[in-house]
């Protein structure tokens, strides 16, 4: 049978076409229809979402930070201020690599390359979205080399802010402190929305002590973003419409220190080349004149942003730049004490103004050999308290501190204020030391070592042996006895003042307990002794205080730095600089009305009355109005 089969099946390549066709469409309108959902929700039902997550891309909020405080001295004039400055920032968020972007800044010289461990750190401990600031001071050669540069390091900008100034620089490094680059550990203790946008705070002195006062609450303002996060100019519609309002940054209060910026000046100049400290203030308020330690630094330094190396120097630095030797500075306050330990011999009866000592150069406790021996070895003959004081014979304050007992010249002492911290607004102070019997049995382990002997009561008596104390302190006890018993705190800021409205809040004094005598006139017996240290015929400062066209009463003091044998000499010439004596010296002035109370010390300055003494009088001199006096 001959089967003839068709070449095509029209018929059923129709039928198969046909149902292509329908599938198609099919899927073809079941994907519009996805579309056309997907268009309504978006366009329809999340409009409003979806319109305000776009406005947020497109709006950013970036931190405004606020104007930091002036700070003012007594008279008005500026301590610091805030001068513009182009300043280095990178934002993290916007870094795809911000090791390598470290790297070659530093390269380029932008950045020290011993920062970038800190840097790196910063910005990674922070909001992403926070600026860190690499570099707080370009100069125009850097800003030129990075303006062409700008396209390989997105995310990194320079910005224009306002960085601190002091132009006094080194005069008023310790009084006032400094500002300088937020560190991990600042971050974790400010609050972040009060620092938004700020990358300086208060280290030291006034400025880290007053940071709440002086920094000011942060402000924010909504810019408008392109695609790629840059800033645009926005249209005046959208700013009317679209934009929310900004928030103005609160700056911070203006501060007014007691400082006297004449006095802090020539204070700093008598004390250039040494090492050492001035703290002179007012006995009837407790307000701070002048604080400065030697040698100085400049806060400028920090305030531009200062290199690790940069700092490891000063830091390394064998005379201790940084060290406020003002309120952290303790040393043996020498004979400086004597005046307040004649006070505590009469009050408690261990000597009265009839008793006289024969001084023939040492002293020797009872059934001992050792020799204490006065400062001036052939002795000073007969003396009586007057005396004693006036020449600082050193015997007889030997004779007369066993009768006292080091727990009441602890007792007396302390309500000098020796030994204990005073509680001045400046960062960083140090209590010293005024011994006791209880001291020593908690200070040492070894039950021999916790005994107290009477040949350490006699090295006390002349400020010696374990007693310390601080400039500051040695100017309050000063300040004590010039008002005879009244006592007042010190503070180094008068005032406050409201940036934005000129009010201005005052400090007052603060009263602390008086040193109160059973017997009121053993005050002018001291007072009257001291003023014959500077201008009596024996004094042992006479030569600074002579010619003086008003009252001075004083006491210097001298400290070892090392023992020197029972059969040794001290020999000045054949010593290093640095193994020299102390020179310690306080003074206020006048004697009948007190306006003025210093204290001084010269680390290896030799002698109190020939060193430290003449800074004193130079200080009271320039304050008291006879600049000339002494020429």
């Amino acid at each position: 049978m001959d089967l003839l089969s068709p070449i095509k099946d029209h018929h059923s390549e129709r039928r198969l076409f046909i149902g292509r066709v329908i599938l198609t469409s099919v899927f073809a309108f079941v994907l519009l229809s996805v579309v056309i959902v997907r268009l309504v929700q978006l366009q329809v039902i999340d409009y409003e979402h979806f319109a305000e997550r776009s406005q947020g891309n497109r709006i950013r909020i970036e931190a405004v930070p606020p104007i930091r405080g002036l700070v003012f001295d007594r008279m008005g004039r500026v301590l610091a201020e805030n001068l513009p400055a182009y300043q280095l920032e990178l934002i993290p968020e916007q870094v795809e690599d911000i090791d390598d972007t470290l790297q070659r800044l530093a390269r380029l010289e932008l950045i020290d390359a011993d920062d970038i461990p800190r840097l790196r750190e910063l910005s990674r401990s922070g909001p992403r979205f926070k600026p860190v600031t690499l570099n707080l001071r370009l100069d125009d050669e850097q800003i030129a080399h990075f303006a062409i540069q700008r396209p390989r390091f997105p995310g990194v900008d320079f910005r224009p802010r306002l960085v601190r100034h002091y132009p006094h620089g080194e005069s008023i490094a310790h009084a006032v402190g400094y500002v300088g680059a937020l560190s991990t550990s600042d971050l974790q203790n400010l609050d972040p929305s009060r620092y938004a946008g700020t990358s300086q705070t208060g280290k030291t002195g006034i400025e880290n002590k007053y940071e709440s006062r002086l920094h000011g609450d942060a402000g924010f303002r909504h810019i408008v973003t392109n695609a790629r996060g840059r800033q645009v100019p926005a249209e005046s519609r959208d700013r009317q419409e679209l934009l929310p309002a900004d928030a103005n940054p609160t700056p911070g209060a203006n501060l007014f220190l007691s400082i006297d910026l004449d006095l802090q000046m020539l204070a700093t100049e008598q004390l250039a080349g040494r090492r050492g400290a001035v703290v002179a203030l007012d006995p009837w308020t407790g307000e701070i004149l002048a604080l400065v330690s030697a040698p100085p630094f400049d806060p400028n330094l920090f305030a531009v942003g200062m290199s690790t190396s940069q700092f490891s120097e000063l830091q390394d630095d064998l005379d201790r730049p940084l060290f406020n030797r003002a309120v952290r500075g303790t040393y043996p306050p020498g004979s400086t004490i004597k005046p307040m330990l004649a006070i505590a011999a009469l009050e408690t009866g261990a000597t009265n103004l009839e008793r006289k000592t024969v001084c023939p150069g040492y002293f020797i406790l009872p059934n001992t050999t050792h020799r204490y021996r006065d400062w001036k070895p052939q002795g000073h003959g007969e003396v009586d308290i007057h005396d004693a004081l006036e020449q600082s014979c050193d015997v007889y304050f030997y004779e007369i501190s066993n009768a006292i007992g080091i727990d009441r010249i602890h007792d007396y002492l302390g309500r000098f204020g020796l030994g204990s911290k005073t509680g001045i607004d400046v960062t960083g102070e140090r209590p010293g030391l005024v011994p006791s019997t209880e001291w020593k049995r908690n200070a040492f382990r070894n039950p021999s070592d916790q005994r107290w002997y009477q040949g350490e009561t006699v090295i006390v008596s002349i400020g010696q042996g374990y007693m310390l104390t601080t400039p500051l302190q040695l100017a309050t006890s000063t300040a004590t006895l010039a008002t005879r018993g009244i006592r007042y705190q010190p503070r180094i800021v008068a005032a406050w003042e409201d940036p934005l409205s000129g009010e201005r809040t005052l400090t007052s004094p603060v009263r602390l307990d008086n040193v109160e005598l059973d017997n009121e006139s053993y005050w002018n017996v001291v007072i009257n002794a001291m003023n014959r240290v500077m201008q009596g015929a024996r004094g042992t400062a006479r030569a600074v205080g002579s010619g003086a066209p008003y009252r001075m009463a004083g006491k210097s003091g001298t400290v070892q730095v090392f023992s020197v044998a029972q059969d040794e000499e001290y020999d000045e010439e054949k010593i290093d600089e640095r193994l020299r004596d102390h020179a310690l010296f306080i003074a206020f002035a006048p004697v009948d009305n007190p306006q003025i109370a210093v204290a001084i010390i010269v680390e290896n300055g030799s002698s109190g009355s020939r060193v430290a003494a003449p800074i004193a009088r130079a200080i009271m001199d320039q304050y008291l109005g006879f600049n000339d006096a002494a020429k």
